[in-house]
């Protein structure tokens, strides 16, 4: 056995083909859940050998010793570890896994969950065990096509005909969270239910989520996260021509502004992707911000901006004969010279 897609391995469960041993790797923790829930209906392990944890040292003692017990009154086990990424290399717990995996008892089916693509190249040992006896599967998170393409066939399951605009606009307010997405997907569906239309636009994705189009709570902060001047100073004149405080957008300015800095700080202190995401508080569909943080300004120009963001606030908030277009685009455009 070996390394394999998760294309691959679907085909492999839908045919009720299972391996002893499976690693599942990468970020995307939401199509990992599914496989594991699909292994439990193929093999409907009862409570008495089912066995679930994360990868405590005292839970890997815990499962391999449930590994290495026959079943009881049952042809199989299934015992699942997730987040063996933050097992320490060369741990005796480490050493213990890479050893089951080299000789697996074949009533057993061992699943690992590892979080960290990075940090797998260093668990090289672990992975290398479990492609000899078992599996090694890839599940990163879906990202620009993939996800739109991922959305897609989720939303045609459903019976809907959503427009390209439709699912380009729920992926970029909802993000790559699959989780969260098929939560609203569902509510689509029951939005669209008593419609003998099931053509989905954006205007129904945008009602659906809670606000109109020229409403969307999100584009200013998208458009700052993806360091995008045009379209920030092009939402400032929206959001102050329809009538929106000026604190109100100075607040909605600010929080990404010191997202994106903290996110460049902590890249250019070398740290890892994932190191980052937990760092900066960010969510996993939240990594392109990352990247993003690239094109965001040095800590001097950005030391300059905090400056006019606390002046601006203290300026609207006394009442001070601050123009607002004036104000918020100044320090746009201070931000993206």
């Amino acid at each position: 056995m070996s390394k394999i897609s998760a294309d691959k391995l679907q085909a492999e469960l839908s045919k009720g083909i299972t391996a002893p041993v499976y690693l599942l790797t990468g970020e995307d923790v939401y199509r990992k859940g599914l496989i594991i829930r699909q292994l439990q209906d193929i093999l409907r392990p009862d409570d008495f050998n089912f066995f679930k944890a994360g990868a405590t040292s005292a839970d890997v003692s815990e499962a391999l010793a449930q590994a290495n017990t026959a079943p009881v009154f049952s042809n199989v086990r299934l015992i699942v570890l997730t987040e063996v990424d933050k097992l320490r290399k060369g741990s005796k717990e480490q050493a213990a896994l890479v050893a089951y995996a080299q000789n697996p008892l074949p009533t057993t089916t061992l699943v690992l969950t590892h979080n960290d693509s990075k940090k797998l190249k260093t668990d090289k040992a672990l992975a290398d065990a479990c492609g000899e006896t078992g599996r090694v599967v890839a599940f990163d998170e879906l990202k620009n096509d993939d996800l739109t393409a991922w959305v897609r066939t989720q939303l045609t399951t459903k019976g809907l005909t959503p427009t390209f605009d439709a699912v380009d606009l729920l992926c970029e307010c909802i993000g790559s969270d699959l989780s969260a997405l098929e939560n609203e997907i569902e509510k689509l569906f029951l939005f669209t239910q008593d419609r003998a239309d099931k053509k989905l636009s954006q205007e129904d994705v945008l009602a659906c989520i809670g606000f109109k189009k020229e409403e969307n709570p999100f584009e200013l902060s998208n458009a700052l996260t993806a360091c995008s001047k045009t379209r920030a100073l092009a939402q400032i004149d929206k959001l102050v021509d329809s009538g929106e405080e000026p604190v109100a957008i100075l607040n909605k300015m600010t929080y990404p502004i010191l997202k994106m800095a903290r996110i460049k700080r902590l890249s250019e202190a070398g740290l890892s992707n994932a190191e980052i995401l937990r760092a900066a508080g960010l969510f996993p569909w939240e990594s392109r911000l990352i990247s993003n943080a690239r094109n965001f300004p040095s800590q001097h120009v950005f030391l300059n901006v905090l400056n006019r963001l606390i002046d601006a606030d203290a300026g609207f908030k006394s009442g001070a004969n601050l123009d607002p277009k004036t104000t918020l685009k100044g320090i746009v455009l201070s931000l993206f010279r």
